[in-house]
């Protein structure tokens, strides 16, 4: 099948890799232009989609906006039969999504309803969920609300954190992309409306979203830890005053009558730091100060002692 592609990060590369693999035409891909990186923004990073796409010989499009007619005459030329979407991360105007003749498609990193939005993967570790999945969707004018095509399920690890998740995930869109585009090419694609009274939302992460409320529960916070790396992080001042980010901890069951941020036990094993239940705290692994690198709470204590 003639088919357009649009992704931007890691996320939609083995989405793009399936499809070369499946022996679909892809006449183009389009990916967001390449941002500034290094110290001084001068040079320019290529998305990791674009670096696949050139790599395979196809062509690549980097359109700033998708609604100068610039893009829709691009994809006019191009004609494809589909569009595949995963992460591209632009929304589609209705002249392109009407464009192909089998209608666009998304891979979307939730079980559609839930979690419509921009930040599925993170949303659901940090509200606790234990299953999420892949929801393969085609695309109308309002945001992952399309009919639902193929959704399959995976179980969140009791530890795992959202870039692990992420490539789980990426590798199960893919996998999932490859069989709709064949069951839409065959005929046999099956196309179920949501149930639109279910619907949750995933929006944007913030910086807003880092700071530790300590009155929440030690597996709450556990989540925010997990649900919001590698960015913007959890980060906290109860510890040493200073802010610090989280990066590893566990949830221990242990008593303690001491306030919800208080350091109750610190040493090579780990930071136990009350929180708003008596008989569990959370035991900080790895921790990164101001200025410093990530590191271990032994390596962090050996300069930097606390009193308890």
């Amino acid at each position: 099948m003639r088919i357009v592609f649009m992704g931007t990060p890691e996320f939609a590369v083995p989405s793009l890799e399936g499809l070369v693999g499946a022996g679909h035409q892809l006449a183009g891909v389009f990916s967001q232009p390449d941002r500034p990186v290094g110290r001084h923004h001068n040079k320019l990073q290529p998305t990791p989609v674009k670096e696949r796409a050139l790599a395979h010989g196809i062509p690549v499009y980097q359109p700033e906006t998708l609604r100068d007619g610039t893009a829709l005459a691009i994809l006019q030329e191009l004609d494809p039969e589909l569009i595949v979407v995963a992460a591209y991360g632009r929304f589609l105007p209705d002249e392109i999504l009407a464009l192909p003749p089998r209608g666009c498609i998304n891979v979307h990193s939730s079980l559609l309803p839930k979690y419509r939005g921009s930040a599925p993967i993170n949303w659901a570790i940090l509200n606790g969920e234990r299953v999420t999945g892949v929801t393969i969707q085609r695309m109308v004018r309002e945001m992952d609300a399309g009919d639902i095509i193929l959704q399959q399920s995976t179980p969140i690890g009791e530890t795992e954190d959202a870039a692990a998740l992420y490539d789980r995930l990426a590798r199960l869109g893919g996998e999932l992309a490859v069989e709709a585009v064949a069951q839409i090419q065959a005929g046999t694609a099956t196309y179920t409306p949501q149930d639109h009274t279910r619907a949750t939302q995933a929006p944007m992460l913030s910086k807003a979203m880092s700071p530790v409320d300590w009155t929440r529960s030690a597996q709450e916070i556990f989540n925010q830890i997990r649900g919001l790396y590698p960015w913007p992080g959890a980060s906290t001042t109860a510890i040493t005053g200073e802010p610090i980010k989280l990066w590893g901890a566990q949830v221990v069951e242990k008593h303690t009558d001491a306030l919800p941020g208080t350091v109750i036990a610190a040493d090579w094993g780990g930071i136990d730091v009350a929180c708003g239940e008596f008989n569990h705290v959370l035991r900080i692994l790895e921790l990164q100060a101001p200025g410093k690198k990530r590191m271990t709470v032994a390596a962090y204590l050996a300069g930097h002692p606390i009193q308890v």
